[in-house]
């Protein structure tokens, strides 16, 4: 079973999690292998975590975020963050990731993120 759901909007993919804990070491490497295959090709280079329903996480599954994220960058691939629960968020502001990561309140404004140019628009 796939730890993943994956849709196109637009030109932007969009990933969400099927479990709403993701502690199980195994199953974390799953989602890892995953999130990587589903980095997008040269034709898409937008991707958006869709964090909605998932309340808890270990630090070994932020570990492949920050992996994922790193992935992402070589590939030239804009990665935003989105319906973060606010315990996953805790744990991103206490490590600093939040300041790493691109995260938006929604997925609609994930999306309309990617088209937002400079600093004042």
């Amino acid at each position: 079973m796939s730890s993943i759901t994956s849709q196109m909007q637009g030109d932007v993919l969009v990933v969400g999690f099927t479990d709403v804990k993701i502690l199980d070491s195994q199953r974390i490497e799953l989602i890892g292998r995953e999130l990587k295959e589903a980095v997008p090709s040269a034709a898409h280079k937008r991707m958006v975590l869709n964090f909605s329903g998932v309340s808890f996480m270990s630090s070994a599954m932020i570990t492949k975020l920050v992996m994922l994220n790193k992935h992402c960058k070589a590939q030239g691939v804009a990665l935003k963050f989105c319906q973060v629960s606010p315990n996953v968020m805790e744990v991103f502001k206490i490590t600093k990731l939040n300041k790493l990561f691109d995260i938006q309140d929604t997925e609609e404004k994930a999306i309309s993120s990617f088209d937002k140019k400079g600093w004042f628009s």
